[in-house]
């Protein structure tokens, strides 16, 4: 069975040779790209939970053609039922006789799981692609041969003058659109999270928004039969199905089928764990863009994080950096300073606030 993720391990284990992102980036597009494909797998298995539909009917019909029909029309449970206890009053929660005035919930949507969860996960991976695009290999240019922590003859005194010529005299204050094009991501990550909760609500027929929470609550409840399992309102194991057929006399035939959905047991378990993380989600992802917001807006935040990645350089001359340098410039910097060796990031501030301090007032760019 572990063949079949061999090709997601491959994906988790992979190192970012050059950081461009942080950890809530990855979290909505690596791991959240992992977990919907393992899930998308997992619901595809035929050969491990068997047929995903498997009905029972009287022996005038075929088992072939009944699974192909209750799949393709869908099967459904009656609300009256889901109460009852089977063995007892029914033959599963939700399976019993349907009366004309009874609440019927068709079950559609098993056909669509696997694409569902297909195409969020290439959705959730957008915005990394795009803020990959947009990007340009701009670090990468600039940290090139001077992460490792023996920098040998890479970090020599022309290197030093090209990067600080570089953040100081051919592109400073050029950067605010680099620092923007990187927040629009990150707010992409967030709309797209909580996007993806109202569509699922949408698909699941409306029951997806507080299902983890449902389910939670059933769990811990002390009498169960006397509450609706939302796993078997939503994921039932049991459904019922109605084929209408014609007699050899030619009169209309109704026949009763008892279908099998073996793959709601996975179902209503990989929901429950979505559920959770996409709430998880979209709570560290709304903290991310506060954050960023915060930062790009105060000053005095980002003196304190550039010291933070700077602790050997004092903090007169870490604040004259940050007044000189706008947000975008920062951002740059402190994508450098996760991309760098220590040393040389320290030398670089060292010599940017050398360059600020020796240039008179009117010669600095506004």
């Amino acid at each position: 069975m572990f063949d079949l993720f061999s090709p997601v391990r491959d994906l988790l284990i992979t190192n970012d040779i050059v950081r461009i992102d942080n950890v809530v980036f990855k979290l909505h597009c690596r791991v959240t790209v992992l977990l919907l494909t393992v899930c998308a797998i997992l619901v595809t298995a035929k050969q491990y939970f068997g047929e995903p539909i498997s009905c029972m009917a009287d022996e005038s019909i075929a088992k072939e053609p009944i699974n192909a029909y209750c799949w393709i029309y869908s099967t459904f449970t009656v609300s009256r039922h889901l109460k009852g206890i089977p063995g007892r009053s029914v033959a599963s929660p939700g399976v019993g006789q349907a009366l004309e005035n009874d609440e019927i919930h068709y079950h559609r949507y098993y056909q669509w799981v696997c694409f569902v969860l297909g195409i969020q996960a290439v959705v959730f991976y957008i915005p990394r692609a795009l803020w990959g695009m947009w990007e340009g290999g701009l670090v990468a240019m600039l940290s090139i041969d001077l992460s490792s922590p023996f920098l040998g003859t890479a970090w020599t005194p022309e290197r030093k003058t090209q990067l600080v010529d570089y953040l100081t005299k051919t592109n400073l204050h050029t950067h605010n659109l680099y620092a923007i094009r990187y927040f629009f991501c990150e707010l992409m990550n967030l709309i797209n999270t909580v996007g993806q909760i109202y569509l699922l609500n949408e698909f699941l027929e409306g029951q997806f928004t507080n299902y983890g929470s449902a389910v939670t609550g059933f769990a811990m409840e002390t009498r169960p039969y006397q509450r609706v399992d939302p796993m078997a309102r939503l994921f039932p194991k049991v459904t019922k199905c109605t084929i209408h057929t014609f007699g050899a006399g030619g009169s209309a035939q109704t026949h009763d089928a008892l279908c099998i959905l073996s793959l709601n047991v996975v179902n209503e378990k990989v929901f429950v764990l979505i559920w959770f993380w996409f709430i998880f989600l979209a709570g560290v992802g709304a903290l991310a863009v506060l954050y960023r917001i915060i930062v790009f807006s105060q000053p005095w935040t980002r003196i304190y994080l550039l010291r933070a990645n700077a602790r050997s350089i004092k903090g007169v001359k870490v604040s004259r950096v940050v007044r000189e340098l706008h947000f975008g410039d920062w951002f740059l910097l402190q994508q450098l300073a996760r991309n760098v060796n220590p040393i040389v990031f320290g030398e670089l501030i060292e010599e940017l606030d050398t360059f600020f301090t020796s240039k008179k007032p009117d010669e600095l760019t506004t």
